[in-house]
Formats: structure tokens, sequence, C-alpha cells
């Protein structure tokens, strides 16, 4: 069972589930309330994208050399994956804010003309998710995050 065994997969899946869940204390600091469904999205403080990829090339780092040809992949595929969650992700979700307030207002303006009114028609409500990237901070914490557990892990491990 090499792969129960795999430090770089081990280390890039504590750093998903390490971000995921720090998202809800972090969101109950801010908002004071709890979120459990943070879990399983997508946006948010700490990246979770950012500190997976930076656990991985920390990883393969540490494991095969930071001079390996392995390095420069996972390194090249984090700062890829870095820069896709705060540039793409992120605009695709300002673009789904703003198509969310045009659904608003124009199902407001329909709703006070009287032929909708007459017509009788039910709407059903269907929001685009608008929190799919990242802030620039967020994507920094995530990459420390990443990159702290990963060494501390290794410590543990393998140094001590």
């Amino acid at each position: 069972m090499a792969l129960l065994t795999n430090f770089p997969l081990l280390a890039a899946l504590f750093g998903v589930f390490m971000a995921q869940f720090l998202k809800i204390p972090i969101t109950y600091f801010e908002t004071k309330q709890l979120k459990w469904a943070l879990l399983i999205s997508t946006g948010g403080m700490p990246s979770s994208h950012s500190a997976s990829v930076t656990a991985l090339a920390t990883a393969v780092g540490l494991q095969e050399g930071f001079g390996s040809s392995l390095f420069a992949i996972a390194c090249m595929f984090a700062i890829i994956v870095m820069y896709d969650a705060k540039g793409i992700r992120w605009h695709a979700g300002e673009q789904a804010a703003v198509l969310n307030k045009l659904v608003s207002d124009f199902r407001e303006h329909v709703k006070l003309s009287k032929m909708f009114q007459k017509s009788g028609a039910k709407e059903k409500q269907q929001q685009l998710k608008e929190l799919l990237g990242h802030r620039p901070s967020e994507v920094f914490v995530g990459a420390v995050l990443g990159i702290a557990q990963t060494l501390f892990i290794y410590w543990l491990f393998f140094v001590l």
C-alpha cells in the first residue's frame, strides 16, 4: 500500500483538509456565524488550492530534492494553480455577482408591473455562486499554510 505512505500526496491532502477546516473558525470570528458548509465550499480564507499545491511542492522538494525535475514540475504546477485561483476564478465570481444583481433587479421590476401580477406566474430564483476565487491575501495565507504544515509533518515523521 504505497499510496498510504506517499508523503507528497498525504501532505497535499492534509493541506486541503486543514485549509477547509480553518475557514470555519476564521469565518466565525469575522461574522459570528458558524458555517459548517465551508468544509466543502470554494473560495474564502485560506485558499485550499494554495495550501494543497504548496504542500505538494514542498513535500516533493523535501523528498526528491529542491534541485530535482520533479520539484520544478510541482513548483510550476503550484504557481499556475495559485494564479488561476486568484485571477480567473476571482473574476468569474465577480461576474456572477454582477449577473445576480441584474437578475434581482429585473425580477423586482417584473414584480412591480401589473402584467406580472395578473399572470400569477411563479418564479424560481437561482443565483450563481459568487465566491469562486481568492483574494491575494487568501492565496498567500493558503501557500504559507501548505508549506508550514508540510515542514511540520516532515519534521515530525522523518526528522525525529
